[in-house]
């Protein structure tokens, strides 16, 4: 095991501690290179290639790292030599500029290694831009620990930032997942080293202006409506009009349209016949080719999906359709069929499909969950005997939003039950629950109202299952939690999500511009949460994104995407739209505007925190990307009027230990798998670190080196960062004590609000401590 990492064990419990000084208020750096500044690029025997200094945010000078003359994916990089501390863990921070738009990646290199992975490590790439300025008018600051290996017992560090172009996570060969640098990178500032997890400039360095009272957005206005009113006719006039059979999304976006007084489709008697066709096709090719149930090329997901949109097309206009169903057709083979039976037989596969292949990632189970209870429904009005009970179904759609265990998929023997039998796929609190915090893959309110919807009676809003939507609101109050007060690309009034501290996030710093549903995703609409149930707080929140005239801007860039999944999104809108803005004002705020009070909310399932605390924000993952071991890393983006802060860094952490051990491959691409390892002319700086796996439930499968809810998370973390120390306890069954670091022996209990008048704090099961000294 790597001596570098000390473990003790106390009885069942394991306590980690990374060789570091967490306790001291260590404000300053061990080193400081000031990019562009001739005499301190000399000390530190800086070495560029393809870089070039600039006169940046605030005339500040900085360096961009540029493309090759002929572009490839690599592009400027720039070397350094920084005093480290010898027997302490030591970090890096880098100095950026907030209004700064650019798409290229940065990475950080030791000794000519690279520190981290490319995609979704547990240790992050330093900087992945996506075209939009981070933090407006201010500068803001990354840090990522270097590999202690490298570091101790030395006195300096060779250090590398390199630049790279974008990466398309989901490409599965070089070309298509790595593109080239074609544009520089943003400025690079100020590099220090230091010891002290919470890195703060110094105060005399300029920081940026605070806008504390934002401009409205002054456009754009009502004119979108109509813009998205004349794109769906368009669609839809084209349906009406052309002879070949419609895609399942395009069925459904015309069943809905049946029933929607402005479009063309408004009880048109041809809107029916075109879908009842369009089936018919359908079912013929599917003859043909029975995989077609689940492996629809026109569909997204369609092994998520199966045949999901076809048979709510079926369900959504079932009055108009029913006349049709006992009307016999070819089914393609030149056999004659009741149409219902053919049908039927469609979805029948869809449904063996779907049940036998579900998935645990919360929202890839809402999906095919939800298309699994649509293809019943259909099934139920075609053929009741062949459908399942809708109580099974139904409960597909409970195991899904959290509200019973989650079972996995049918099996000769039962449910699989992958992950036991009392694996949740909601917390408690309402966050989806997966390998920690889920950042913007997490905002899945979208797919719990569409699930919502779905189990309302058809063409009666307001029917669904009451559990369901009790469910949808828990999960609707705590994602609030996630939406902060920052500017948009323009730099107007608006919230955006927290993305940063999400495990599945990538590249979504600054948080997209976002209320209370992701509006511009292209499944979801901006009102659908509050038109769907008529909560009070979800229609506050809708109401304020209007007030601050993000609502238009939302639909204007959900009109800049093409494509029928786009539009049929679209459909609902204009009358959500007219119902809420007739409301009485409410008095809802977002919990972090600056009109509502302080806060702590804590999630010890999801292992995150989020806190108000003045004008301080402070988001916390202390389970960060775990999946093989504990790694006693936590992630936090800690916001103040004058900077913004990012930070990976190592904490403290109690677990049940199960004698097994993990030890980092020579991954540097993704930090889940081997399989996309494309860059093999580059080594990583983390491998051979040897971490501990915590005690994995009985009966679970599992060795070492299965990804495992499980194998990285531990029941206790203590977290020191800056001014605040947080005690989670994420155990149901025991309490820990909390350990009162002498520089926190005046502090107030940010949850209780009493002063701090004890030594150690005895943090019960599932909750947490937060202190703040001033």
């Amino acid at each position: 095991m790597n001596k570098l990492l000390l473990l003790t064990y106390v009885g069942l419990t394991a306590f980690c501690l990374r060789p570091s000084s967490l306790h001291a208020q260590e404000f300053s750096s061990l080193d400081q290179v000031t990019f562009g500044d001739t005499r301190s690029e000399e000390k530190h025997q800086l070495k560029s290639e393809n870089s070039s200094i600039i006169s940046g945010g605030l005339g500040q000078q900085a360096r961009v790292l540029s493309p090759k003359p002929t572009p490839t994916f690599e592009g400027g990089k720039l070397a350094f030599a920084a005093k480290v501390d010898p027997l302490k863990q030591n970090y890096i921070t880098v100095k950026f500029w907030g209004n700064d738009r650019d798409k290229t990646m940065l990475l950080i290199f030791i000794d000519g290694k690279q520190i981290g992975y490319r995609h979704l490590g547990d240790i992050d790439f330093l900087w992945l831009g996506n075209g939009e300025p981070a933090f407006n008018n201010r500068f803001f600051y990354v840090t990522l620990p270097l590999p202690i290996q490298y570091t101790k017992g030395r006195k300096t560090a060779n250090l590398e930032i390199r630049s790279f172009g974008l990466i398309w996570g989901y490409g599965e060969t070089f070309d298509k997942y790595q593109k080239n640098m074609i544009s520089p990178s943003l400025g690079l500032y100020k590099a220090y080293t230091h010891t002290n997890p919470a890195f703060a400039p110094h105060k005399k360095e300029v920081q940026g202006k605070y806008d504390a009272k934002p401009s409205l957005r002054p456009e754009p206005g009502e004119e979108v409506m109509e813009a998205l009113k004349t794109r769906v006719n368009t669609e839809l006039l084209k349906m009406l009009a052309s002879d070949k059979p419609l895609t399942q999304q395009e069925m459904v976006l015309l069943a809905e349209a049946y029933s929607v007084k402005w479009t063309p489709a408004f009880n048109n008697q041809k809107a029916i016949d075109k879908i009842v066709f369009s089936i018919d096709e359908f079912c013929k090719a599917f003859v043909k080719n029975p995989e077609l149930a689940w492996n629809d090329k026109a569909v997204y997901n369609s092994e998520w999906l199966t045949t999901g949109l076809l048979s709510r097309s079926i369900a959504t206009v079932w009055n108009k359709i029913s006349p049709f169903v006992d009307e016999t057709l070819d089914n393609g083979g030149g056999v004659k069929v009741l149409r219902r039976n053919a049908w039927a037989e469609l979805l029948q596969a869809s449904l063996k499909y779907s049940t036998t292949h579900r998935r645990h990632y919360t929202n890839q189970t809402m999906i095919i969950d939800l298309f699994t209870f649509e293809c019943n429904k259909a099934l139920a009005l075609l053929a009741p005997s062949k459908a399942l009970p809708r109580h099974k179904t139904l409960g597909y759609l409970y195991e899904s939003v959290g509200l019973a265990p989650w079972l996995g998929k049918e099996t000769e023997n039962g449910p699989e039950k992958p992950l036991g039998d009392n694996y949740w796929q909601t917390t408690d609190k309402g966050l989806t629950k997966e390998l920690g915090f889920v950042g913007y893959y997490g905002e899945v309110l979208d797919w719990v109202v569409d699930i919502y919807r779905s189990t309302c009676v058809d063409g009666k809003p307001g029917t669904g299952d009451e559990k369901i939507r009790q469910q949808l609101l828990k999960m609707m109050k705590a994602r609030t939690y996630f939406r902060y007060p920052a500017p948009d690309a323009d730099g107007f009034k608006a919230f955006r999500a927290e993305a940063v501290v999400g495990w599945r996030d990538s590249g979504h710093y600054p948080g997209n511009v976002l209320y209370g549903d992701r509006g511009v995703a292209w499944d979801a609409s901006p009102l659908m949460t509050a038109a769907a149930t008529l909560d009070p707080t979800a229609i506050g929140i809708a109401q304020e994104m209007i007030a601050d005239n993000q609502f238009f801007k939302m639909l204007e860039e959900k009109l800049k995407p093409g494509g029928i999944r786009v539009t049929k999104s679209l459909i609902r809108i204009p009358d959500e739209y007219e119902f809420i803005k007739d409301l009485k004002k409410s008095d809802v705020h977002l919990p972090m505007s600056k009109e509502s009070p302080d806060f702590v909310f804590s999630d010890e399932e999801d292992g995150v925190i989020a806190i108000k605390n003045g004008d301080e924000i402070l988001y916390a993952s202390l389970y960060w990307r775990a999946r093989y071991a504990v790694n006693n890393l936590a992630r936090v983006h800690y916001i103040t009027p004058t900077t913004d802060r990012i930070a990976i860094f190592y904490i403290e952490s109690q677990y049940r230990p199960s004698g097994m051990s993990y030890t980092r491959p020579n991954w540097t691409n993704m930090g889940f798998s081997g399989s996309r390892n494309f860059y093999t002319d580059v080594e990583s700086a983390n491998t051979d670190e040897v971490l501990p796996i915590a005690k994995i439930p009985d009966g679970i499968k599992f060795k070492p080196g299965d990804e495992s809810i499980f194998a990285g998370k531990a029941d206790f973390y203590k977290m020191e960062y800056g001014n605040y120390l947080v005690g989670m306890n994420m155990a149901k069954d025991r309490s820990f004590d909390l350990n009162i670091p002498e520089g926190f022996s005046v502090a107030t209990n940010l949850v209780t609000k009493g002063k701090v008048n004890s030594k150690v704090i005895s943090v019960a099961p599932r909750t947490t401590v937060v202190l703040y000294r001033k």
